[in-house]
């Protein structure tokens, strides 16, 4: 018999009321790998209960008393990162070795924050009076509904979880329906550790039930979501409703410039991670690349060389890089884009279909595919693919690589390769991105800021901005009594 899974709701593990539940599959194989259950509004309004009594206490804790429960919590993640991970690839499909990093890393989140919320400081506001003082506190904005996707259903739900809890926040979390059981078991740890009752909740279903009951309810203050910019379209309009504090991590189409004296081996080792890792379904995936004429071709050749030498495979084979997409919807949306260039006169050096062998059958597998000759007018590079494409342009002098880069609705990430400081700087600071990346595949660091400009989303997570967005200011102003 398969796992079945449960709801966390007031400290209690519950089915759903209607006692439906659904099958989730390894895209690997196909196999059946968990029942969970199908909630709908009246669990997530039980669960918003549940955290609307539990406020009071956990807000008024003592911040060491909490950051002692959150590093219990991220301690119980490190000791079962093996059962976790596990099931992290069973459920997504991605190599083991980066499930075990996603699992370290959302344990090092609670970690940080759990020190962060001992540095909740107020200010003592100068006045125009002696007899007046002013000083302004931060308390928390009270119940926090938390939504996250199922590309990093782990990480990207501790990143929302454990500000909230450091802030003095309660919290109904909802993982993504189609990727629950990983982010069940790290919610689990916070259960273990001692969390009061209400503190803590986990709702399981549909979005469209579930996640707009969280939205809608009154008692929720503040929602945190990672997904689509359609969807946080309609959130942003419904939370409108309620005058409610959002945070939105949404759609990306990164680019990345290739500068003519970036160093060659070095750009293409990490732009083929950037738009191939977690088969390019990653919201900062490099998704269009800019190359300097003068080194197209050596950098292109480079590039194929590399992405056929990935070793494509079921995720719990330790020795593979790449495993199958999430489903077969994304993989559809990645042969259109496909078609669609190819249509249009791009060309396909690498990739481009499904691979052959009784292996790849059952699995939602995938080449990743690196295009050439393409140019704004196709869809894989106005679009997010979020699927193993990598198309590659040619550019003649900077400001155009910028004016291109700068050509799309999103603005979340952008990657510059290049030896000259001056040029990092000058190509840094006119990317409508808010993460920009020189010499290096990523943008994401714990201290650190990260979100998007323009349709890429609104507010900010991780660093201490990432738990301000948990806090409301209050200015207490005191009029004392004069001496004598």
């Amino acid at each position: 018999m398969i796992r079945r899974i449960q709801m966390l709701i007031n400290g209690a593990w519950l089915d759903a009321l209607s006692e439906d539940w659904t099958v989730i599959h390894n895209p690997a194989t196909g196999d059946p790998v968990a029942e969970v259950p199908v909630g709908g509004r009246e669990e997530a309004r039980m669960a918003l209960e549940a955290a609307r009594r539990a406020f009071p206490d956990w807000a008024s804790a003592p911040a060491e008393e909490r950051a002692n429960l959150l590093h219990r919590a991220a301690d119980f993640m490190r000791g079962r990162l093996e059962e976790i991970s596990r099931w992290l690839t069973l459920e997504q499909g991605k190599p083991i070795r980066d499930a075990r990093k996603e699992i370290a890393l959302a344990a090092q989140v609670f970690d940080y924050y759990a020190e962060e919320g001992k540095r909740i400081f107020g200010e003592w506001i100068p006045t125009g009076s002696p007899h007046i003082r002013s000083l302004v506190i931060r308390q928390p904005v009270g119940v926090a509904a938390v939504i996250a996707p199922w590309n990093y259903p782990v990480e990207l739900l501790a990143w929302k979880i454990a500000p909230a809890l450091a802030a003095g926040c309660t919290v109904v979390a909802k993982p993504a329906s189609a990727a629950p059981i990983a982010a069940t078991e790290m919610i689990r740890a916070l259960h273990d550790a001692g969390l009061p009752p209400g503190t803590i909740n986990l709702v399981l279903g549909p979005g469209r039930t579930v996640g707009a009951e969280l939205v809608e309810n009154p008692i929720s203050r503040k929602i945190a979501f990672t997904g689509e910019t359609e969807t946080g379209r309609w959130i942003m309009e419904k939370a409108a409703r309620s005058i409610k504090r959002v945070s939105l991590e949404l759609g990306g189409q990164s680019p990345m410039i290739v500068c003519r004296d970036a160093d060659l081996e070095k750009a293409v080792a990490a732009g083929v991670r950037r738009a191939f890792s977690n088969m390019g379904q990653i919201c900062i995936s490099v998704n269009r690349i800019y190359v300097a004429q003068e080194i197209a071709d050596a950098f292109i050749a480079r590039f194929v060389e590399r992405t056929r030498s990935l070793r494509i495979g079921n995720g719990l084979d330790p020795e593979v890089e790449l495993g199958p997409m999430f489903n077969e919807e994304v993989r559809r949306k990645t042969r259109e884009h496909i078609a669609d260039a190819v249509a249009k006169g791009a060309w396909v050096l690498c990739g481009g279909c499904e691979p052959e062998g009784e292996e790849f059958q059952r699995g939602y597998f995938f080449l990743p595919t690196v295009l050439a000759e393409v140019d704004h007018s196709m869809r894989v590079m106005c679009e997010e693919t979020f699927g193993p494409v990598a198309p590659i342009m040619r550019f003649r002098t900077l400001d155009e690589a910028i004016a291109l880069a700068n050509d799309s609705p999103y603005g979340l990430a952008a990657y510059v390769f290049t030896r000259d400081l001056h040029t990092a700087f000058y190509i840094a600071e006119r990317l409508e991105a808010g993460g920009v990346g020189v010499n290096i595949n990523d943008v994401t660091e714990l201290q650190a800021p990260f979100g998007g400009w323009k349709e890429s989303g609104l507010g900010r997570e991780l660093g201490r901005w990432g738990l301000e967005s948990y806090l409301e200011l209050k200015h207490i102003r005191i009029a004392l009594d004069t001496p004598g």
